[in-house]
């Protein structure tokens, strides 16, 4: 077996464990964002039979000719609902597209809801429907695990338990299946996906279909990351590292491209990263900033921040 570059945690001894047990997990969890950013999570409650449907449906999806899929783009939304093609974003350090294609799908709000304005409606696969359907369970389970991980990091940082509850009801959260095709040729210098570090507060991804995944660590180095079966990945997003004043560690992270005898090879992969509402002030936690560790940001909104990382890299003009 690999030698593993992530901590792994149990999410069950925080959700049904004794106090000794969710205690020993808030700090296992706090421990691994504050050192390494990343953390693989068992018993995580999203259940495997909604994922490996996903899965399937995704395929489906991505396997529908390119002028099909281009009917599911829509202008002016970002890239945040539906499809955006091949070559459209980048690193926000590099010109060059990755090498992928992605489905986007957000917040499920009723007609009547008071944000309703702001989180435009799911696009629906007519030609998939159950990448639809599949869509919402999996975006609900998601949710609901990413809460539960977000109670024991406001332990970790002296908040109250429920400190993220009411700023990620209703969150701009969004669930991105991302299709990596087989490489055909050469790359100019484009990988699947250049190195970057996420927008939001925290990454939930389900086990991807090929390897590929690194993190840098502090030495520079990459490192693969290889979960076990049934393990998803978190990681730490730049709205929480903001928000710590840098004391949860938002690590840069890339998918490189499979080696040359394995380019026929497509990579699929589900992560879900998980928003507060726009509003959510990111101001730095008063506890976050010392002599050692000095103020490192100005306030700043999520809505405010994702703004202005979506412009970034290429997906808001």
């Amino acid at each position: 077996m690999s030698k593993r570059t992530i901590p792994v945690v149990d999410l069950d001894k925080f959700v049904k464990g004794t106090e000794d047990q969710k205690a020993e997990f808030v700090q296992e969890i706090g421990q691994a964002f504050h050192e390494v950013g990343f953390v693989g999570v068992v018993n995580h409650g999203v259940p495997k039979q909604i994922v490996d449907d996903f899965y399937n449906a995704s395929k489906e999806f991505f396997s529908l000719p390119v002028e099909k899929k281009r009917t599911y783009l829509l202008d002016g939304l970002a890239g945040q609902r539906g499809y955006t093609a091949f070559g459209v974003e980048h690193a926000k350090q590099s010109k060059v597209a990755d090498l992928k294609e992605f489905f986007q799908v957000g917040q499920y709000v009723a007609k009547d809801h008071p944000r309703k304005a702001e989180y435009p409606d799911n696009i629906w696969v007519d030609e998939v429907p159950a990448f639809s359907e599949l869509s919402e369970k999996l975006y609900k389970a998601f949710e609901s695990s990413g809460r539960n991980l977000l109670r024991a990091i406001a332990l970790f940082l002296n908040l109250d338990e429920h400190y993220f509850d009411n700023h990620i009801e209703d969150g701009n959260s969004i669930l991105r299946s991302i299709h990596y095709p087989p490489i055909t040729h050469e790359p100019k210098s484009a990988i699947r996906s250049e190195q970057h570090e996420d927008i939001n507060l925290i990454t939930l991804l389900v086990g991807a279909s090929a390897g590929g995944l690194q993190l840098l660590n502090n030495e520079g180095e990459w490192l693969d990351i290889t979960p076990e079966e049934n393990e998803i990945v978190i990681n730490v997003g730049d709205m929480l590292q903001r928000l710590t004043n840098n004391h949860l560690k938002s690590t840069t992270h890339r998918v490189i491209n499979p080696p040359k005898h394995l380019w026929h090879v497509p990579r699929l992969s589900i992560p879900f990263f998980l928003h507060p509402k726009s509003e959510m002030d990111l101001t730095c936690l008063e506890d976050c900033v010392t002599e050692e560790n000095p103020l490192a940001y100005t306030p700043i909104t999520a809505g405010e921040y994702l703004d202005e990382r979506l412009r970034e890299i290429g997906l808001k003009k």
